[in-house]
């Protein structure tokens, strides 16, 4: 099957309590020794994302967010989730929301953008990262940076906004380094188990709530989603109805029977009066009102599979029974 080009985005909020805990994990996990000073180069790493063995939990963090390196140094920043992110520097005086939401069509945020060296004032960009081969998307698995001079430097991913921001210590090359690439990563470790741990419990409120008339297309809670159809198969019978519903805060998803359209933007069949074949949501949005659901009216028995034709390859896809 074809997938076509589909689009994230949103501004998160992750809850007080639990980005507490998640500092605690993190203090908790510097137990390495620093490493000592040195006026060699070196290469660090930073995971971008995190998910759950089946995919089914992705996670918008880059691991470590704060990250304290010394002038010279690059940073290699590996794809670690089959949900797209990317590693983006803003340009002086430009603002996220001038992104927002994240344009699949815009070269300057598909593609990677400017050189291997950060000069601190203009616009970078990773291009898609991903840990798969992304259906749509032409998405890579790395991106190195070298950052020559000193000074803070903030970054995020387009795709996620305000809830995936990373930040880059740059102090005077020589300087002893705060922590150690193996100190990162224990630490990092640690987080991307609380980040999953989290999305379960999302899933199992989902669970709860779910009907055979109510399946939830996933969630997000600005910490990890959820990209599954909560139940994904249900039964009603003829001249019912089953309602989806997006309650995420940004993470939008699709709800497409048949064949995938040319343009998945867009929605196309008749969902009052859904007798199989081609049938497609368009983009339901996270956090919209009203336009967070979509309702399907089915005349006729059969078995109808669908998927989210964003996040199929994930796993995200579903049907629905019909009997007499």
């Amino acid at each position: 099957m074809q997938h076509k080009h589909g689009i994230r985005s949103g501004f998160h909020k992750i809850p007080y309590i639990f980005a507490a805990a998640i500092s605690l994990v993190v203090m908790v996990a510097w137990a390495a020794p620093a490493d000592a000073s040195s006026k060699a180069p070196r290469t660090w790493t930073v995971q971008v994302g995190s998910e759950s063995w089946d995919q089914e939990i992705q996670g918008m963090a880059f691991l470590p967010s704060d990250i304290t390196i010394n002038e010279g140094d690059t940073i290699n920043w590996q794809a670690n989730s089959a949900e797209i992110h990317t590693v983006t520097f803003l340009a002086a005086g430009q603002t996220l929301e001038s992104l927002e939401p994240f344009d699949p069509g815009n070269a300057n945020e598909l593609f990677m953008q400017g050189g291997k060296w950060y000069d601190g004032q203009s616009y970078y960009n990773s291009g898609i990262l991903a840990n798969v081969d992304v259906p749509g998307f032409p998405s890579v698995k790395s991106y190195s940076l070298r950052f020559p001079n000193e000074g803070n430097f903030t970054y995020y991913c387009l795709v996620h906004g305000m809830a995936m921001k990373g930040t880059v210590h740059v102090q005077e090359r020589g300087s002893a380094y705060p922590h150690s690439q193996w100190d990162y990563d224990h630490s990092s470790k640690a987080q991307e188990a609380a980040i999953i741990q989290d999305g379960m419990k999302l899933d199992d409120a989902l669970a709860e709530k779910a009907t055979n008339h109510m399946v939830y297309a996933g969630d997000d809670d600005g910490v990890a989603m959820v990209m599954r159809f909560v139940q994904p198969t249900v039964t009603v019978h003829v001249g019912e109805s089953v309602t989806f519903i997006n309650p995420g805060m940004g993470a939008p998803h699709t709800v497409t029977f048949g064949n995938e359209p040319a343009n998945i933007f867009d929605p196309s069949g008749v969902p009052g009066d859904y007798r199989g074949g081609d049938l497609n949501s368009g983009i339901i949005p996270a956090n919209a009102g009203p336009y967070s659901t979509f309702k399907v009216t089915f005349k006729t028995e059969g078995t109808f599979r669908y998927i989210c034709a964003l996040h199929d390859y994930m796993g995200m896809v579903g049907k629905v029974v019909v009997v007499d």
